[in-house]
């Protein structure tokens, strides 16, 4: 005895069977060295905005120029948030996947 089609898509819904399995698609190992790539980038520009920034804020403090030294100050504080999104981004993807995966 067949279900009807109505049943049959709630229970499809509910759970459709699907999990993510690494080595499904040929190049997986070219788009993760091109992600790490990318990923190494965004934190060798980081470390320049840093630098940057923290000789504007000390420019800025050494002549007087309050605007230039609170410019350089938010440039630190945007590199360092955007190091520790780099760096963090596998652990919160991570995170995220497995916390996902446990909803039923």
């Amino acid at each position: 005895m067949s279900l009807p089609l109505a049943d049959r898509v709630i229970q499809l819904a509910y759970d459709p069977g699907i999990s993510p399995k690494g080595g499904g698609l040929p190049g997986l190992a070219v788009l993760k060295n091109v992600v790490n790539s990318i990923n190494m980038f965004g934190i060798i520009a980081v470390v320049g905005a840093l630098a940057v920034s923290l000789g504007v804020w000390a420019w800025g403090h050494h002549t007087g120029g309050h605007q230039a030294e609170a410019n350089g100050k938010k440039g630190a504080v945007v590199a360092a948030g955007a190091a520790l999104g780099l760096g963090a981004a596998n652990g919160i993807v991570a995170f995220f996947s497995t916390l996902g995966s446990q909803v039923r």
